[in-house]
């Protein structure tokens, strides 16, 4: 009987059901999975050669990079879940995908060195997503909030190409250098790890009076990507590479500014220095004066 009073009593645990999620907030990590899926045939087109379409597809994979975010925040969908998986697609697009791509492009000529070259560009990559996960958390100051820390994935993915680029549009006879390729990547990755501040778009704020003008820009330079891709992709490099002095000094001048603006310390916090006395230090003899007259 008490046996069976015991098994009476013994209750299964509740398993707690999660609500049904909607369609909508599925749609950030639906164009993270095509993020990553866009990274992956980018491989696939570089080992059947076609390297064109293996960069515009890693294009492709930094434009849906850039909308998953954002609608995460339009729509209050975002979760660690969402965080993580991007992480994880940021660096196949952007790490393992232009990595590849290059070595089967041109760095293949120099073996087990243009191997090693394409590799540090992928851990200085994966160092720099682990960076920006952990300063998540933190609270960054406000004259660094407005600024990248190192050049983000997508944009040293598209620096990375930009010798594809060039390739593509004026021939290979400079442009497809390992040589050249291995210093431009190695140039990147170092980009990526450092902590020189970087134009953040998200960030930027167009006044009323500048939309329409900014819609037009926009518009033109999709125009121009339709018609001539590869020349519109390396003005946009160019224009990247020279906001950096420009990011460099609009940093250090938020930074000085909030030093300036920071309130000083009230004079009651200021340690007062308290003047030796004679009970600071040991008692001793006092030393006598030094004698004015002369010994005869």
């Amino acid at each position: 009987m008490a046996m069976r009073a015991s098994r009476v009593r013994m209750r299964r645990p509740r398993v707690r059901r999660l609500p049904p999620l909607s369609v909508n907030r599925m749609v950030p990590n639906v164009l993270t999975l095509l993020a990553l899926c866009a990274g992956m045939t980018a491989i696939r087109f570089a080992v059947n050669g076609k390297f064109e379409f293996a960069c515009l597809t890693i294009i492709a994979a930094g434009i849906f990079d850039g909308l998953d975010g954002r609608l995460a925040r339009l729509l209050k969908a975002t979760s660690k879940f969402g965080a993580e998986l991007d992480s994880l697609s940021d660096f196949i697009s952007f790490g393992v995908a232009p990595a590849a791509v290059l070595y089967l492009w041109t760095m293949a000529q120099l073996d087990s060195f243009g191997w090693a070259i394409v590799l540090f560009y992928a851990v200085c990559c994966a160092l720099r997503l682990a960076r920006f996960n952990t300063e998540l958390t933190a609270e960054p100051p406000p004259w660094k909030a407005n600024f990248f820390s190192g050049a983000p994935a997508p944009a040293g993915a598209g620096l990375l190409m930009v010798p594809m680029f060039a390739s593509f549009q004026w021939g290979d006879w400079l442009a497809r250098s390992p040589y050249l390729n291995g210093v431009w990547i190695t140039g990147v990755a170092l980009m990526m790890v450092s902590t020189v501040p970087t134009v953040s778009l998200k960030r930027i704020r167009i006044p009323p009076h500048l939309v329409v003008p900014t819609l037009l820009v926009i518009g033109v330079m999709t125009a121009f990507f339709t018609t001539a891709p590869w020349p519109t992709l390396l003005c946009v490099g160019a224009l990247y590479v020279g906001s950096i002095p420009v990011t460099v000094w609009a940093s250090w001048r938020q930074r000085q500014a909030a030093l300036a603006s920071r309130p000083a310390a009230p004079a009651s916090e200021v340690p007062r220095v308290l003047p030796a006395t004679a009970s600071s230090y040991p008692l001793e003899e006092p030393a006598a004066p030094p004698s004015t007259e002369w010994r005869h």
